[in-house]
């Protein structure tokens, strides 16, 4: 929320004023999460075929990508930052698998050597904005092309897909008597230390601090350079192993994998509640809105409708969810303004 004082706005986080539990309920995040319920539950009524275990199983391979690049992205853009290389840093991944693996080398070498390159593609958007101070729209627009260039240079036209059977199967397989493939595994684990990161460490508070403002986290003891470098480097991790996963998953290295896969991430962030100003936003929220996003894309499709108005409406969605923010936070200040209202004294009684 925001304070103004004279011709100064000066951003602060929200007062806990109200009820733990109006606080935990009643919030964007929140609404996310019943919006999620009831298109499930009107899907299973309405939608032919939702209901089967497949259907659950293809939603959460389709979706375990953005799952995980959202993770880091969420804390990127909870700073004020931005990374828009994920989707081709997930490309030069699974080129890299691809292209080590047809050269002979085992594949979890190759696998290691993707996740180097992401530390280190992660690692370069991080020195560009904290070190040498340029922008990270910016940056990481240059460094999605750079990315996305030396993917389709590495491989050309062409596609690796003699990948070991093992792997691929384990990508596409269920855990033991349930739907959900493995992947959900790994993004648990990382879902929890992400949490944890997030909400629960003085690492955490300082990104919150950071996203309302760099120069008063500064002074506060925040190591503002080092903490953005940091999930800098973790995006760049993640996108690679999101890459690698997405290889498995398809059985096929090319150098145009995952494009656009950024847009879909940073809209189910938006969407999911963190503000594109910063300081504001909470995992539940996030993964919440990439679970709404694949289900309402996925019960569409089964219902027949084109991919150009599953489109149209998630957008929809998404401009409607950042209106509305925009609106309630218009009320907030508007109410502020206004003041307490006045109490009326009792009347003495005789």
């Amino acid at each position: 929320m925001t304070a103004t004082t004279g011709t100064a706005t000066i951003r602060v986080i929200q007062d806990h004023d109200r009820p733990l539990w109006r606080r935990l309920l009643i919030n964007r995040e929140m609404a996310i999460v019943a919006l999620l319920a009831l298109v499930v539950i009107v899907s299973l009524a309405t939608v032919r075929g939702f209901a089967q275990p497949i259907t659950v199983n293809y939603l959460l391979l389709d979706v375990a990508p953005i799952l995980l690049i959202a993770l880091p992205m969420a804390l990127i853009m909870v700073t004020g930052e931005i990374d828009l290389s994920v989707g081709s840093m997930v490309g030069l991944a699974s080129v890299v698998t691809g292209v080590l693996t047809q050269a002979g080398a085992p594949f979890e070498l190759a696998a290691l050597a993707a996740l180097t390159v992401g530390l280190v593609g992660g690692a370069a958007n991080g020195f560009l904005v904290t070190v040498v101070g340029l922008p990270s729209l910016a940056v990481t627009i240059g460094t999605l092309a750079l990315f996305r260039g030396l993917a389709v240079g590495l491989l050309g036209t062409t596609a690796v897909t003699d990948f070991p059977e093992e792997w691929t199967a384990l990508a596409k397989a269920k855990i033991a008597g349930t739907t959900i493939p493995y992947i959900v595994i790994p993004f648990l684990i990382l879902l929890v230390i992400f949490a944890v990161l997030l909400h629960f460490t003085p690492f955490g508070r300082g990104i919150y601090a950071i996203g309302l403002s760099k120069d008063a986290a500064r002074f506060s003891g925040v190591h503002v350079e080092r903490t953005k470098f940091i999930l800098f480097v973790l995006a760049g991790v993640v996108s690679a192993f999101a890459g690698i996963f997405y290889t498995l998953r398809f059985g096929s290295a090319r150098g145009d994998n995952a494009t656009g896969l950024e847009l879909q991430v940073i809209a189910a962030v938006v969407l999911g509640g963190v503000s594109v100003f910063g300081g504001r936003g909470q995992l539940h929220g996030v993964i919440a809105a990439v679970l709404l996003i694949g289900v309402l894309g996925s019960s569409l499709r089964l219902a027949n409708v084109t991919s150009d108005v599953i489109n149209i409406i998630t957008g929809g969605l998404l401009i409607a969810s950042v209106v509305a923010a925009s609106l309630l936070a218009w009320v907030q200040r508007l109410r502020a303004k206004a003041g307490p209202r006045p109490r009326i004294a009792a009347s003495p009684t005789t």
